[in-house]
């Protein structure tokens, strides 16, 4: 285990500040930083007041994501926001960048807040139930159906064609097989072809860089990142059972709509975790928990994490 960040938290200006005016403790604080072992910047937000609760993102997102899933819960919890490596307001990844680096990032921002929960989202789930496993003080742990690799639940092949098409500047196919390989977006893009799909795809980008505001994270700036979201993925083959290590209590989230190794990667979970619940979202997906312009619901996961958090 790696040695976080003591420093204090260091403020940064903030692009995006938005106002609350009916609920003052809704509104984000000043940005800030933290330094991370190997002296990378992790910048992030803050919202609300309480006991810390760190809430990481996971893939093709960044802080802003997961905003209203922060102000939610602004008047039980004081909720960090980082963007993970290669987002916003934090320095890049290392060309060997992985699990054990974007660990080392929660934990220093861990030691600079004093914050004692996490709660994390596919990929970031995945980082919060090892950042557990290896970090004392963690007391609980939220995770949204963490992106793992159960009895070959999922395919690594397609991680390399992404790598390929990427390295070629094909960011449309690209984005295309990793929506594909994790099984997301409408289930009818199955049956698309793929020419189709890659030009909604670059459509979509194009809009989307027309339309971007200062401080906005766009999907041409996401798609790179995305080879560490797959490293994380892959790092998780065989290594369900460390998972039974992790001491804190966990509350295991999912949706009713999510695909099957989603579910799996929940099942398995609850069999190894020694202090564990869980709920299902009925009708919902893998973007449940994200802010309601991305289909998400985060009023009902709120309510959830509220309990788990504020329940001694």
């Amino acid at each position: 285990m790696g040695t976080a960040n003591t420093g204090k938290a260091v403020k940064t200006p903030n692009p995006i500040n938005p106002i609350n005016p009916i609920n003052p403790a809704r509104t984000v604080d000043t940005t800030r930083s933290v330094t991370s072992l190997d002296g990378t910047t992790i910048g992030y937000r803050r919202v609300g007041h309480g006991p810390g609760l760190v809430m990481l993102h996971g893939s093709m997102e960044s802080s802003i994501s997961h905003l209203q899933l922060a102000q939610e819960l602004a008047d039980v919890a004081t909720v960090y926001l980082p963007d993970r490596r290669g987002r916003g307001l934090s320095g890049p990844y290392r060309a060997d960048g992985g699990l054990a680096e974007e660990v080392q990032d929660v934990q220093a921002l861990l030691t600079a807040t004093g914050a004692r929960h996490l709660f994390g989202v596919s990929s970031g789930g995945v980082i919060c139930l090892q950042t557990a496993l290896t970090t004392p003080g963690v007391d609980k742990v939220a995770v949204f159906e963490p992106a793992m690799i159960v009895d070959g639940s999922i395919s690594t092949e397609p991680f390399a064609r992404f790598d390929r098409e990427m390295a070629e500047g094909r960011v449309s196919a690209a984005l295309v097989t990793g929506m594909l390989a994790a099984q997301m977006g409408p289930a009818v893009f199955r049956f698309v072809p793929r020419p189709v799909l890659e030009k909604l795809t670059t459509m979509a980008m194009n809009s989307e860089d027309k339309n971007a505001s200062a401080g906005d994270v766009t999907m041409r700036m996401l798609a790179p990142n995305l080879h560490y979201d797959f490293r994380i993925v892959a790092e998780t083959d065989g290594q369900l059972d460390d998972f039974a290590g992790v001491t804190a209590k966990v509350l295991l989230l999912g949706g009713s709509r999510s695909p099957a190794y989603l579910k799996t990667a929940l099942d398995a979970l609850e069999k190894v975790l020694p202090r564990s619940e869980r709920r299902e979202f009925a009708g919902l997906d893998h973007s449940a928990s994200g802010n309601a312009d991305r289909r998400g619901k985060p009023a009902l996961v709120a309510a959830e994490l509220r309990t788990f958090l504020t329940r001694v």
